[in-house]
């Protein structure tokens, strides 16, 4: 009786859990739906991006946003710089190099500033849906809304309490509404137009903001730079293996027929 009631269990704890999966994939494709994101392309092979994209990072971002799980002497070690290039250009407290990069901002004003203190960005790139693509998407899609506390808006994410930290770069973004419809969808983000130009043209821009992309990705997973480039060399060993092997077992097998 009891292995005749184990199918039966099984289904029915099965058939509900797979239920579920369902609806929280159904979820997740109703929610990346909602968003369209733009492919960062970032590459963590490219150490030149991910230096600008910390030094990027530091300069516009560090003032407001943690790295708590990353440290200035770990960072330095994987992007190829110096203590000297580190602590001379990237840090802009009295923190040490061995320390994990900290906020400028003490958290209680950042609250009472922003309502909320910035969240620790370590993971950003991990914890979004889209990875880089949410982040590189996000930092382009900053326009000015006058009904906003900060004046400023993002299509990527309404209503964040965020300023546009590079509009010196990129410039000003005016959002062109949809046309309000009687009794249908409210008014919507049709698209964005630059009114105002930046220090950087949109092609200079973009490269700045998939460097920044790309420092993110590589401070959500430090160790996926080795694991990428050794993962190279183990293809190319199971390659040569594999025509090894074979060759050995052709060998070995021909005198048998």
């Amino acid at each position: 009786m009891f292995r005749s009631g184990c199918p039966r269990m099984t289904k029915r704890l099965i058939v509900p859990f797979l239920g579920l999966l369902l609806a929280g994939a159904a979820t997740v494709a109703s929610a990346a739906t909602e968003v369209h994101l733009e492919p960062a392309q970032t590459n963590l092979g490219d150490t030149a991006s991910l230096q600008r994209g910390a030094g990027l990072f530091m300069n516009y971002c560090s003032g407001c946003h943690s790295l708590g799980l990353q440290r200035y002497s770990r960072m330095a070690e994987d992007l190829g710089l110096t203590e000297e290039q580190v602590m001379g250009n990237l840090v802009f407290t009295d923190a040490k190099f061995g320390e994990t990069i900290k906020s400028a901002m003490p958290a209680a004003q950042a609250e009472k500033w922003f309502g909320k203190a910035p969240p620790d960005l370590s993971l950003v790139a991990r914890s979004k849906l889209g990875g880089p693509d949410w982040t590189y998407t996000f930092l382009k899609s900053f326009y000015i809304d006058e009904t906003r506390p900060s004046g400023w808006n993002n299509t990527v994410l309404p209503g964040s309490s965020m300023p546009n930290v590079l509009a010196e770069l990129q410039g000003i973004q005016r959002a062109v509404m949809s046309e309000h419809v009687e009794g249908g969808a409210p008014a919507h983000v049709e698209k964005l137009e630059l009114a105002s130009p930046g220090r950087l043209d949109p092609e200079q821009y973009d490269r700045a903001v998939r460097d920044i992309a790309n420092f993110l990705r590589y401070v959500g997973e430090p160790a996926a730079i080795k694991r990428e480039s050794i993962g190279l060399w183990v293809i190319l060993f199971l390659v040569v293996f594999t025509l090894l092997a074979w060759v050995l077992k052709t060998e070995y097998w021909k005198d048998v027929h």
